[in-house]
């Protein structure tokens, strides 16, 4: 199983200031030291906005990934290497795998679809229209 995204992103964000907001809605602000692909965070030199506005410094913090509703990640990271390599996969072509040349009606297992001119049995001339004279 390869990781998603998001995981990627934030692994890039490590050493730079992040801000987590966890589901109790209080705030964390500070430079994100480690993350783990479950999203668990320890964060240094942090600064802790309660609900009610009020502020803490705390040196040390580690975030459970479960109780985390959003991360702001730096604006710098939209020019990370990863999502380059994103758009270089999204530009090229599809290649020529199992669907190439199919109708746009596609038929499970078995006989091709057959075409409606032609009942099934019929030699394509139907008898009287042309006599071979």
């Amino acid at each position: 199983m390869s990781i998603g995204v998001p995981v990627k992103l934030l692994h890039e964000a490590e050493g730079h200031i992040v801000t987590i907001e966890v589901k109790t809605h209080e705030i964390y602000r500070g430079k994100l030291v480690e993350a783990e692909d479950n999203f668990n965070c320890r964060l240094e030199s942090t600064t802790l906005t309660q609900r009610d506005g009020s502020t803490q410094m705390l040196e040390n913090v580690y975030i459970r990934g479960s109780q985390i509703r959003f991360v702001i990640m730096p604006e710098m990271l939209r020019n990370a290497p990863m999502f380059k390599r994103l758009e270089n996969k999204d530009k090229r072509g599809k290649g020529i795998g199992m669907g190439a040349g199919r109708t746009e009606s596609s038929r499970g297992r078995g006989a091709p679809q057959r075409s409606a001119a032609a009942p099934r049995g019929a030699r394509g001339v139907t008898r009287g229209t042309y006599r071979g004279k």
